[in-house]
């Protein structure tokens, strides 16, 4: 099969050009020994299929970000059967300058000129005829968004692969001509394959390059050096290449674009108008945040423009129990979309498991075999299905932000923010999106260039509390204002999530000055016009996220509930535990189990938390939940029940939606005090993940790296958590915690002197090399 490559700028439309070429066909994994997207597809409309491999946005094929060494390596080393090189026809300078690069590889290639529809609109036009003749590429028109002219694009490219292609380069009449050829005959002795490709970029002084062909390097810096007496870029040959790129494509192609009118130096464009109140200094950030608000009502609210609260006879109506159908549409007042897609599929699969129950009974089946299918089975793959309509709707708002080119702004307006936490403007997004589900969180990181940058984020978003432990916070807190009668639940929860912010940020100063220590990447970002996105686009990039959702997650759950199911109903001896019926309401005796055993082995561990030794004989169910909460934090919830139910069977009066009602029996039944409470709801906020969002931390920071990730979730949620437990039990230790943290803020300072010191010798010793 063909194999073509689609290489261009970021922002040109090049995913949109691949969403048009592959539709449904496309799929997303990782290139090799990165987390960057590697996406693939076929296009099935020719005479015969073509494999369409969509190559990172990049602005040239010079070693900085992973990105351009992925694109650079797949078209030397992969020698796709052609390129297509997708070029923004309304930044058509900026954009050749990837083409002449391009050009130097022996490759077929075709020019698609992109946007031109946005051309037509302003009255501009490209000379297509002489563009392709002075650039001697064809061109095509197209607009991607629209699917214009994609199939002639198609065709063309076919075309193309008719007649082998010799590289050329615009720099061989440039100072550094001479420098190219004497290098390119070099390399041809060596048969090296692309040679025009390798000598330019060894007259750059390219990293890759220098350490491939050391001795050429010699000597083409030697011939530099001889012949290039007035050099006005002082030895910088980097500087001169690109100086003269820019000089060529301006003398030449640029005088095939011609304007309907001449803009001034002072007029702005409609996305400089924009710009000027969405970026505004004070104002871009405070609009930013109510677009995010908005975002996460939409998302999440269950009482949807506080309508239940503006009418109260609505809100009351609400409140009272109905049909099933009302359940879905009403609780506090009216749900937002994401919420009735929620609480839809929620009953669906709710009803799922009820039809397999009596399917199960009414075929005879063992109680337990029943339980493994309809708890174990299904409760797993329903516990995963139940979130995806909360975080397609999520991706969807944030899709359509980045496609119209806001995203990009809000980066660049938070760049300055972040950047004194150690990472660039491009962390916020992944960071916002984990209040909503830590798995799209994590793979959004792909778009920071850094990897150190990358994996700090990454162990860091858990603590921006996600959806799945909102039950958690509501319930406890709950039951403490219930028991305890002091506090405010909700003060509560917000305080809950102010504090996985600060530990959030505190963790990105010490991984930044220590184990991920270097400056934040450079943050070059282009800002593109804003437009509308395109409908087939936004659902094609729900699609794949929804599939990568699914794989990641899915069967990662699926299996880690049953194993779960299986310790939480049988002994060690192999025995199923039984079950007790509390008001014709039958409950697994959970605290006969194998993971009962294993929560009471642990329960001292949790001591210093508050929830450890210091409580009585039942309060092992404390060190349970907290493990199930690994799987799923929406299980934790589900173990209070089944845990209330054994441990306070007299005084269990049957499940209860938000499950204050069993927090409050464990309270009672283990003699938990405040302090341990919070402690726990800290613990649970900040430790490892669910399985799901484990996996995807593991997808996208890699295998070896992963197991100091664990490490981290697990320091930093216990050490949060003991000092809220002491502080907030005893006062008198936060004398300690103040002594502690000076000794370790000045171990950092003096760590980062030393790094400096030992970086400093490696560089002296590779400059006298």
């Amino acid at each position: 099969m063909l194999k073509f490559a689609l290489a261009g700028n970021p922002n040109s439309g090049k995913t949109t050009l691949f969403n048009a070429l592959t539709g449904s066909t496309a799929h997303v994994g990782n290139w090799p020994g990165v987390t960057v997207d590697k996406r693939e597809g076929t296009y099935k409309k020719g005479d015969q299929p073509v494999d369409i491999v969509d190559l990172p946005g990049i602005y040239s094929l010079s070693p900085y970000t992973p990105e351009e060494v992925i694109a650079r390596n797949f078209i030397l080393n992969e020698r796709p059967d052609c390129v297509i090189n997708i070029v923004d026809a309304t930044n058509l300078e900026r954009n050749l300058y990837l083409t002449t690069q391009l050009m130097e590889l022996d490759v077929p290639m075709v020019v698609a000129l992109n946007m031109t529809d946005v051309l037509d609109k302003r009255g501009d036009r490209i000379d297509v005829k002489a563009l392709e003749k002075r650039i001697g590429l064809p061109v095509v028109e197209i607009s991607a968004l629209k699917g214009v002219n994609v199939e002639t694009l198609m065709t063309r490219a076919i075309d193309a692969l008719k007649t082998p292609r010799v590289a050329v380069s615009v720099l061989k009449e440039s100072a550094l001509g001479s420098a190219i050829s004497n290098a390119e005959i070099a390399l041809k002795l060596k048969e090296v394959e692309a040679p025009l490709f390798h000598a330019v970029k060894l007259v750059e002084k390219d990293a890759i390059e220098v350490q491939t062909h050391p001795a050429e390097a010699r000597a083409a810096e030697a011939f530099i050096r001889e012949n290039l007496i007035n050099d006005q870029f002082n030895g910088d040959t980097e500087a001169a290449i690109a100086d003269a790129r820019y000089k060529y494509i301006t003398e030449h192609f640029s005088s095939t674009l011609t304007r309907a009118r001449k803009q001034s130096y002072d007029e702005l464009s409609k996305s400089d108008k924009a710009d000027k109140i969405l970026t505004h200094k004070w104002a871009g950030i405070p609009i930013f945040l109510v677009i995010m608000f908005a975002i996460f009502h939409l998302t999440f609210s269950e009482n949807f423009l506080y309508l239940g609260s503006i009418i109260p006879s609505f809100g009351e109506w609400c409140a009272v129990e109905g049909s099933a159908a009302k359940a879905i549409f009403f609780a506090g007042g009216l749900n937002s979309p994401g919420v009735i897609l929620f609480n839809a599929l929620d009953l669906l699969t709710g009803s799922i498991g009820e039809w397999l129950s009596l399917g199960l009974d009414g075929l005879g089946a063992n109680v337990v075999l029943s339980g493994l299918i309809v708890d174990g089975i299904w409760g797993g793959v329903a516990s995963v299905l139940s979130f995806l309509p909360q975080i397609l709707v999520l991706f969807l708002f944030f899709s359509i932000l980045e496609d119209t080119g806001y995203m990009a702004r809000v980066a660049f307006m938070l760049d300055r923010i972040f950047r004194r936490f150690g990472v660039s403007g491009r962390a916020f997004m992944p960071m916002i999106m984990g209040f909503g589900c830590s798995v799209p969180a994590m793979i959004n990181t792909r778009t920071m260039a850094d990897e150190r940058e990358r994996q700090a984020t990454v162990r860091v978003i858990p603590f921006f509390s996600c959806g799945a432990k909102m039950p958690i916070l509501l319930a406890v807190s709950g039951g403490i204002v219930q028991v305890f009668g002091v506090g405010n639940a909700d003060v509560i929860t917000y305080s809950m999530y102010v504090l996985g912010i600060v530990v959030a940020l505190i963790s990105l100063l010490v991984m930044r000055n220590t184990t991920q220590r270097g400056e934040a990447s450079p943050f070059i970002m282009e800002l593109p016009t804003y437009h509308l996105p395109g409908f087939k686009n936004l659902m094609l990039h729900l699609w794949d996220k929804a599939k990568h959702f699914i794989t990641k997650a899915f069967t990662i759950i699926l299996i880690s509930c049953v194993a779960i199911w299986f310790l939480s109903n049988f002994t060690w001896s192999w025995k199923h535990v039984g079950y007790v019926t509390i008001r014709e309401e039958e409950f697994a005796r959970t605290d006969l189990s194998i993971l009962a055993s294993i929560g009471q082995f642990i329960q001292p561990i949790f001591t210093p938390l508050g929830f450890g030794s210091q409580l009585n004989s039942n309060g092992w169910v404390f060190a349970v939940a907290a493990v199930l909460g690994l799987i799923a934090k929406e299980d934790v919830i589900a173990a209070f029940g089944t845990l209330a139910a054994c441990i306070a069977p007299l005084a269990f009066g049957g499940s209860s939606e938000d499950g204050i009602q069993e927090v409050a029996l464990m309270i009672g039944a283990t003699g938990i005090e405040i302090p341990a409470l919070i402690s726990f709801i800290a613990f649970n906020m900040l430790t490892i993940p669910c399985f799901a969002a484990v996996a995807a931390a593991r997808g996208e920071i890699g295998k070896e790296k992963f197991k100091w990730t664990l490490l981290f979730w697990i320091v930093v949620s216990y050490l949060a958590s003991a000092i809220v437990y002491t502080v907030g039990q005893f006062v008198w230790p936060v004398a300690i915690w103040i002594a502690l943290t000076i000794v370790a803020t000045v171990g950092i300072v003096m760590y980062n002197k030393y790094a400096d010191k030992k970086d400093a010798e490696k560089r002296l010793l590779g400059a006298r090399k």
